[in-house]
């Protein structure tokens, strides 16, 4: 890993935490940079040219390098430690849940509590007022499938921590925010405590 290593942000967004949350655990240093997204302060041509042309964030800049998008930013922070498993089953199948988390869990429970939380109900559009039970029953069967997953099991994969419970924590932890009952979901309720007990975890308002 070589260059300053500097983040992109708006603290507001849990997606930026999780890489937040990896360099804590890494014992990294990032420089952090704020972006209000509400303002559209990630659309500005400066932004576009010099830091993500796909107009979001988080962004990890490495040296003079970007790395736009969650996970894969972690990832790279990640990469020859412990949080990613050294069998190479175990690593697919971390990066399973990291594909998963992205494209059937924070899709719909991040968007709900969004919704519900920060825009208001009040204020969604009608398209978004039809697709809000679309969206939570989805987000209550990823919690189900999560529920049933660490149900005998202490880590998403393997025997330790990885950075699948790492990206999956922030939109879980939170969750209860979208009117989702976590108290429904025994397993994770307990998986959530084991990773704010670890030793290097960051809080969300850190």
């Amino acid at each position: 890993m070589t260059g300053k290593l500097v983040l992109h942000e708006d603290p507001r967004s849990l997606n930026c935490y999780k890489i937040r949350l990896t360099a804590a655990h890494l014992d990294l240093t990032l420089e952090r940079r704020f972006y209000d997204i509400m303002k559209g302060e990630t659309r500005t041509p400066e932004f576009l040219a010099n830091v993500n042309a796909n107009g979001r964030i988080p962004v990890l800049q490495v040296g003079d390098r970007f790395i736009p998008e969650s996970n894969a930013a972690s990832h790279y922070l990640a990469d020859g430690s412990a949080l990613i498993p050294g069998d190479p089953f175990d690593h697919a199948d971390m990066l399973r849940w990291m594909f998963w988390e992205q494209y059937n869990h924070e899709p719909n429970i991040a968007t709900v509590r969004a919704w519900l939380t920060i825009i208001g109900v009040d204020a969604l559009s009608e398209a978004q007022r039809l697709m809000l039970p679309v969206k939570r029953e989805a987000g209550e069967a990823a919690l189900a499938l999560m529920d049933r997953h660490l149900a005998g099991r202490t880590w998403f994969v393997g025997d330790s921590m990885s950075l699948a419970d790492i990206c999956l924590f922030p939109y879980t932890s939170v969750a209860e925010g979208g009117r989702f009952e976590l108290g429904r979901y025994p397993a994770v309720g307990a998986w959530l405590e084991r990773v704010v007990a670890q030793p290097n975890h960051l809080p969300i308002s850190a």
